[in-house]
């Protein structure tokens, strides 16, 4: 081991000179002097970077186009949605307390024709925001909504159909 490390330092010229006098102090001046230099131009780019972002939050928001909804066209129309959304969400609850094994492949198919219609409802307002005010989306909406309300009390009214042939107090005997 001894014998490869001779050899390695004998091959090899290496600068074992003194470096000149006042070496230490200009090499810490500049050493000083870049540190200077990268810290402003940091400073700098992180200003220049927030103002970027928040340029771009601003731009992204102003431009961001809003979705128009049935309660956006006249208050009238805010108290029908009101109404239809209230009741819808009351008769999905009471469906909700009304589920059990006899009821919930109809609940089910209920809440699926639900789903179907809340796209569909979507797409009408997505129309609306493209296409303004238009008389014919806006009673769509509220077609959409009363249809929804439809499935709900005929979803209701087959569970009651269900609970009272399976409760035996209405059984009459002979």
């Amino acid at each position: 081991m001894k014998d490869k490390l001779n050899l390695f330092f004998s091959e090899n010229n290496f600068d074992l000179k003194e470096p000149h006098s006042g070496h230490l102090e200009r090499f810490e001046r500049k050493l000083n002097r870049s540190n200077k230099k990268l810290k402003t131009s940091w400073k700098w780019l992180s200003v220049a970077a927030s103002v970027v972002l928040i340029l771009g939050f601003w731009l992204g928001s102003n431009h961001q186009k809003r979705q128009l909804d049935l309660a956006d066209i006249s208050p009238k129309m805010e108290e029908v949605q009101n109404y239809f959304v209230a009741t819808i969400n009351q008769e999905i609850k009471t469906l909700e307390l009304n589920r059990s094994l006899d009821t919930e492949k109809i609940i089910e198919n209920a809440l699926d024709e639900l789903d179907e219609l809340e796209d569909s409802y979507k797409v009408f307002v997505q129309d609306l925001t493209k296409n303004g005010n238009q008389r014919r989306i806006i009673a769509a909406m509220i077609k959409n909504y009363q249809r929804r309300l439809d499935i709900l009390e005929r979803t209701l009214k087959q569970i009651d159909k269900i609970k009272n042939t399976n409760n035996p107090n209405n059984e009459i005997y002979l």
